[in-house]
């Protein structure tokens, strides 16, 4: 985080930084005390907005068109850093000709499947002999001429994102961009370098992945990665997130971004070909010696080269299995019992009350945590309780609730948004029956293991061969260090034999050696527990070295090879990180270098061996498998190559791009309560005309469970509210302070007015977009102190194609005076605001008096919108609202 001060621009788009990351701003005040610039893009004006040079107000969801703008203006006006982008990234690399971009084809990319909804991406492929594109070597053109290139392709992609698309998509003014555009373009190149920083307000939109690669994009033009006080910080919404990733509480990886195995991968090396092969650049050509480590650690001795080291004991994925696609299973029958682990999905997850039904058809739950939180007590006290459609009666779900330890009374690490591992130890003893996560797991397997003990059922044996050995204390806490220590890896064999791994490189593929997670090698070298380093900053550099440790290799800016330029001197004297030293011969300077540190610059790599050998002495990006940055994406996206604007499921606009108005390769899931507005692409849209944002606050803690319990932070906010604009306030009549209901297609929900100029009705065109901010914290439940309405009742349950996260950061909505109705009356409200928009069938009831709610037409004058091609069934058709399946198009 500290790297912020080294920034000279900082780009903060898509977070609050100042409110929802509030220790980390601390280095944001420090760039700007060094004379640095800071901008904030946002809807909203907060706290970031008035800590900023400028606050530039967006349409929310439409940041690629912002950045490709951007895009466009540098390559225009030849604003790049030209030798940066020669040198390390594939802007000369040519491109297949099968190819054919969104440009061409109206918002679709070459090899899109109409049935499926997903693409076939052979097209997008490097051009050049297959051979040599295995070996990270396909056809270039260094004079960046040829149309193929991966530079001219970008130039033609981005030709139309002009600030008058800027102005007319974003409602930002040509003044705003302009002061954009030329602040990324005066603080970039060799003396200076622009850090982007964003949060959920870009993962959680439609294409989340595709906007921060629209930032990669940028700053690679600019010569912005890897180097001081540059690159793109993801600033992760708690302690260990960034831990729960590398180490993860996901479906589809293993530890160390290694994926799961699918069904039908059943050959153990054709599944490490799949993840890096051998004769590629890069150190993901060892991706079998990782993965073989990880089984070492998991399954001991009972891994072996003779069984493949127990690969067939790994489960198979048969297709996405979050947690959407859970609980839609939930709603089948489909699951028996669910853990929650400091999860409140009853208000925290997208459409909350398909969550609290889902929960409903569960034989038994498991909730450990603080408090009782609204996942807990939702049987009883939960708003379809109140409502009357439920009693809990009805609910057969058998619930367990097992009090948690917080994190003051458990020791262990946790990983921060910029890879550092950090270790707490232990404080306080929890009270009476409260336990760590690490206890229970520990216990819990320890328990069925002894259930199964005797078993001859071939599939009890991943469990029954699992390394479950751990020292326990006389509480019978395991010792998280011994942990730690496997996860770090240690010597099997040889003298070194139980002594720990001191990189990965020390990694081998013969069972020599076992580590469960390949980039925290070295965590524990000399078997000491660096994440415990707390060597102030005041003893040592800015880099900070000995303050916990960063993953991998305690390197703390990724790639920083690209801080040097090609014959390895550092860009310029002020912004020097790690260069060649000739006297040496080896790479040295502040930080660890992020590359074979005896290679030289002028190094053509030996693509004969692969790997890391085969890395040229300018091939800075060494996860790549053609060593280079990638402003072209040949693989790795669902949903296409380059970042391109698509509006939001339930946009009000027409895209200004394309035909195609909706990310094809979107998930969304049809179910009666899970209707989406037809926007701009159907009869009813204006039903529900304006747009809200979620948000979260410094006196709240996500879903609540950590704060809504304490007096002292409910007492600082004790009511859910809702932001808008004076302007938009006139128009609904909406009273300072107090009531207004917003409804959307899927719920209804009651807030506190505050009216506040804070929030900037936007000019799109010819019309005035209105955009309301809703803070997620609250939900209902008689526990805790303080409760109001969930702003995830509002929002749909649709899902970025590449990362299966919520598209939740822009729905569209209506907004009346006054409280929402009482019981059976909220249903009804939803129900004929969802017959006027042609959502479901004239014969469900009317509401008395709704006829004449803003944006509501005459009863009955709406027909159900029309599928109008790829992307854009967004809600079930009239006698079909029961269906739960999924639904790609």
């Amino acid at each position: 985080m500290q790297d912020f001060a080294n920034a000279d621009l900082i780009v903060i788009e898509g977070s609050n930084m100042a409110e929802a990351h509030p220790v980390a701003f601390q280095w944001v005040t420090e760039a700007r005390k060094r004379g640095a610039r800071v901008i904030h893009v946002d809807p909203r004006f907060t706290r970031t907005s008035a800590n900023a040079d400028r606050h530039i107000p967006i349409r929310a969801g439409t940041d690629i068109v912002l950045l490709g703008g951007v895009i466009r203006h540098v390559l225009e006006n030849e604003l790049y850093f030209e030798e940066y982008l020669r040198t390390f990234t594939n802007a000369s690399t040519l491109i297949s000709e099968q190819y054919a971009d969104a440009e061409d084809l109206d918002g679709l990319f070459s090899g899109y499947d109409q049935e499926t909804s997903t693409y076939e991406n052979t097209s997008w492929a490097y051009a050049g002999d297959p051979e040599r594109i295995a070996q990270g070597l396909p056809e270039r053109d260094e004079t960046l001429q040829h149309p193929r290139t991966v530079f001219q392709i970008l130039r033609r992609h981005y030709a139309r994102y002009t600030p008058e698309m800027v102005r007319d998509t974003c409602g930002i003014s040509p003044e705003d961009f302009a002061y954009l555009a030329t602040s990324i373009a005066e603080n970039s190149g060799r003396e200076r370098t622009t850090m982007f920083a964003y949060a959920l307000g870009w993962t959680q939109h439609q294409g989340g992945a595709q906007m921060i690669r629209t930032a990669g994009v940028l700053q690679l033009l600019m010569g912005n990665m890897g180097r001081p006080g540059g690159g793109i910080m993801a600033l992760r919404g708690h302690a260990t997130i960034q831990g729960s990733t590398d180490i993860p509480t996901l479906y589809h990886i293993l530890p160390g971004y290694l994926p799961m195995p699918k069904v039908g991968q059943d050959d153990f090396h054709e599944f490490t070909r799949a993840i890096g092969k051998k004769e590629q650049k890069g150190f993901w050509a060892d991706a079998d010696i990782y993965t073989i480590n990880l089984l070492k650690a998991w399954w001991g001795e009972h891994a072996t080269a003779e069984n493949d080291w127990a690969y067939h004991y790994l489960p198979r994925l048969t297709g996405a299995h979050g947690t959407y696609q859970t609980v839609m299973r939930m709603l089948e029958g489909g699951v028996d019992g669910y853990f929650l682990f400091g999860q409140n999905p009853a208000v925290g997850s997208a459409n909350g009350r398909l969550q609290r039904l889902g929960l409903t058809h569960l034989k038994w739950m498991v909730v450990r945590d603080f408090y009782m939180i609204e996942s807990a007590t939702f049987w009883k006290d939960g708003p379809e309780i109140e409502s009357g459609e439920l009693t809990p009666e009805q609910i057969g779900t058998e619930m367990f609730f097992l009090p948690a330890a917080n994190h003051t009374e458990k020791a262990g690490s946790f990983t921060q948004t910029q890879r550092m591992v950090q270790w707490r130890d232990q404080a306080v003893e929890p009270p009476d029956d409260a336990r760590s996560d690490l206890e229970f797991m520990y216990e819990l397997g320890r328990r069925i293991r002894e259930k199964l003990r005797g078993s001859t059922d071939p599939r009890d044996r991943p469990i029954l061969d699992l390394t479950w050995d751990y020292p326990v204390n006389e509480r019978g806490e395991p010792d998280a260090e011994a942990v730690l220590a496997e996860i770090n890896g240690r010597h099997l064999t040889g003298e070194r034999a139980g002594r720990p791994l001191n990189a990965f490189a020390e990694m081998k593929d013969d069972g020599s050696t076992s580590g469960g997670c390949w980039i925290y090698t070295g965590v524990y070298a000399d078997g000491i527990n660096q994440a415990r380093r707390r060597r102030p900053g005041s003893e040592q550099g800015e880099i900070a070295p000995d303050w916990g440790w960063a993953w991998p290799a305690n390197r703390r800016i990724l790639y920083n090879r690209a801080s040097a330029d090609a014959r390895g001197r550092p860009w310029s004297e002020r912004k020097k990180l790690v260069w060649w030293d000739e006297e040496t011969g080896r790479w040295t300077g502040e930080d660890v270098p992020d590359f074979p540190v005896t290679k030289r610059p002028d190094d053509p790599g030996d693509p004969s061996q692969g790997g890391a050998a085969a890395l040229a002495g300018t091939d800075a990006f060494t996860m790549q498998s053609d060593g280079r940055g990638w402003l072209f994406a040949p693989t790795g996206l669902v949903d296409g190559p380059l970042p391109t604007h698509y509006e939001s499921p339930e946009s009000t606009i027409r895209n200004p791009l394309y035909e195609q108005q909706s990310n094809p390769t979107r998930v969304t899931f049809r179910d009666e309560d899970n209707l989406s507005s037809a926007g701009a692409m159907g009869t009813g849209g204006e039903v529900y005309p304006y747009v809200f944002t979620t948000y979260r606050i410094t006196e709240h803690h996500t879903a609540g469970g950590m704060s809504r319990f304490l007096p002292y932070l409910s007492e600082l906010q004790p009511e859910m509210y809702c932001e808008v604009s004076p302007e938009l306030a006139e128009e609904v009549g909406l009273e300072p302070y107090g009531w207004a209901t917003i409804i959307s297609a899927r719920n209804a929900i009651e807030a506190k007015v505050l009216i506040t100029e804070r929030m900037t009705p936007l000019r799109i065109g010819e019309r005035t977009i209105h955009q309301i901010g809703l803070p997620f914290h609250w939900g209902r439940g008689e526990e805790a102190l303080i409760q109001g309405d969930g702003a995830n009742d509002l929002i749909g349950m649709n899902l970025d194609a590449n990362t299966q996260i919520q598209n939740s950061k822009n729905n569209s909505c209506t907004l009346i005076p006054g409280r929402r109705p009482q019981g059976a009356g909220r249903r009804e409200l939803v129900l004929a605001y969802r017959r006027r928009a042609g959502l479901i069938a004239s014969e469900h009831p009317a509401v008395d008096g709704a006829e004449g709610a803003p944006g509501a037409g005459p009863a009955d004058s709406f027909a159900p919108h029309e599928v109008r091609g790829p992307g854009e069934a967004t809600a079930a058709p009239t006698g079909e609202a029961s269906m739960k399946e999924m639904d790609n198009r």
